[in-house]
């Protein structure tokens, strides 16, 4: 490739966990991969017993626009030649592992990893989800920002479908010019076992998670001298937001009953329960399924990756995003929806310690909570314009890390550790 040295060797990354801690794990090993001055194979994604989706790169992202956009800066191949696998017998799992601690400085791959990618020419690092420190020099930040909000594009079957329903909430919310609301709502089954808050508190609900903690994290939650208090982690803001509180919320800040709502979640644990009363206060809510035309989505039904890639798209595009709880889907949609919008977009984070007390205060009336909902949102708003302070991400935000354009050929050449 022109403009770049030879390369030291290969490097092959497990990206684990669901679909945005997988591209937290492609940015990284873009960035370790520039830096080293190395050939990244195309990361393999870990199987998860929670997430179950054996989805690989290609069916997530468009891998040929991935390697072109990075061509003459990173190298990025989706095999690494015979001749070096035949030295392990073709099997991957006989390539030396590194098992790097997470958040680790960019001079650990430097002093330990380089060495010995010299050596071998091919070396593993899995997993590898959060195995790079927010803190590196820019012009690495750099290549994790190109990777991020460049390279990165999902498939061609995700794009057109997200891309198809965005019409369609901007076709249905036409009277309101075409903008529309997107909320984030973590309300699935596993998300409320492994938070261990309780909501209506009946037998069949302790019943429900207690299977659901076991299925999904056997022994976790019922080691010797575990102490779990809901209500501890209710006040702590920690609890997923019920359908019914972020209708209160969302009514509290003023968004009426014409409100157009995309609402993007997975499968909500005992939905016809809970999303009644949420449906009711919104009857203009609206969901990827009810969007969709019969079949539509079929061929990404059984992928929980590919659905939120599609949640992820129409989120991108709404008017103002709301998050209920934290994780990584609602960090890369803030720092994506203000890397497209300059560094300003409506984003509602609500604080969930002082709901909490909102929600369990039984005097309080409409007229005060709606005081503090509407100050709430005026918070949220007013950010405006928001800088990366030292310690913070650059998925969340982008400015001014990836919003400064350089010379990306010179800045790859300056990254390079050898």
């Amino acid at each position: 490739m022109i403009g770049l040295p030879e390369s030291n060797g290969y490097i092959y990354v497990e990206a684990n966990g669901g679909l945005n801690q997988q591209r937290t794990s492609i940015c990284n090993a873009v960035a370790v991969a520039g830096y080293l001055n190395a050939t990244l194979l195309i990361p393999n994604f870990h199987y998860h017993s929670i997430w179950r989706d054996p989805s690989k790169f290609k069916d997530i992202y468009d891998e040929d626009y991935f390697i072109s956009t990075l061509e003459n800066i990173v190298r990025v191949v989706d095999r690494i030649p015979g001749y070096l696998m035949e030295r392990y017998d073709n099997n991957m799992t006989n390539v030396h592992n590194f098992r790097v601690k997470a958040w680790a400085p960019v001079q650990y791959y430097r002093d330990v990893v380089l060495p010995r990618l010299l050596e071998e020419r091919v070396i593993r690092i899995s997993p590898f989800a959060n195995r790079l420190s927010f803190d590196v020099p820019p012009a690495v930040q750099r290549l994790r920002c190109l990777a991020n909000y460049e390279a990165l594009r999902f498939s061609n079957p995700i794009l057109t479908m997200g891309e198809t329903l965005v019409a369609r909430m901007k076709e249905r919310s036409a009277s309101h010019g075409g903008k529309y609301v997107s909320v984030h709502l973590r309300f699935e089954e596993d998300m409320v076992a492994f938070s261990c808050c309780v909501f209506d508190g009946g037998g069949q609900e302790a019943k429900d998670m207690k299977a659901a903690r076991e299925r999904g994290w056997k022994g976790k939650f019922t080691k010797p001298g575990r102490t779990i208090r809901p209500g501890a982690i209710r006040l702590n803001g920690k609890c997923p937001l019920t359908p019914l509180e972020v209708g209160l919320m969302l009514r509290g800040m003023g968004f009426d009953k014409n409100t157009y709502i995309f609402l993007a979640s997975g499968k909500i644990y005992n939905s016809e329960k809970y999303m009644a009363p949420l449906l009711e206060m919104f009857p203009n809510l609206l969901t990827k399924d009810m969007l969709a035309l019969e079949d539509e989505l079929d061929p990404f039904k059984n992928y929980s990756s590919r659905m939120a890639a599609i949640d992820y798209t129409v989120c991108l595009h709404s008017e103002v995003f709301v998050t209920t709880q934290g994780g990584n889907f609602p960090h890369f949609l803030m720092g994506h929806r203000r890397f497209l919008y300059g560094g300003h977009s409506k984003t509602i984070r609500p604080d969930k310690r002082k709901l909490a007390m909102l929600f369990d205060n039984l005097k309080i009336d409409w007229k005060s909570f709606k005081r503090h909902m509407l100050n709430m949102r005026s918070h949220s708003d007013s950010k405006g314009f928001e800088i990366k302070r030292p310690n913070d991400s650059i998925y969340s935000f982008p400015c001014p890390d990836c919003m400064c354009h350089v010379n990306r050929t010179e800045d790859s050449r300056s990254s390079s550790a050898t």
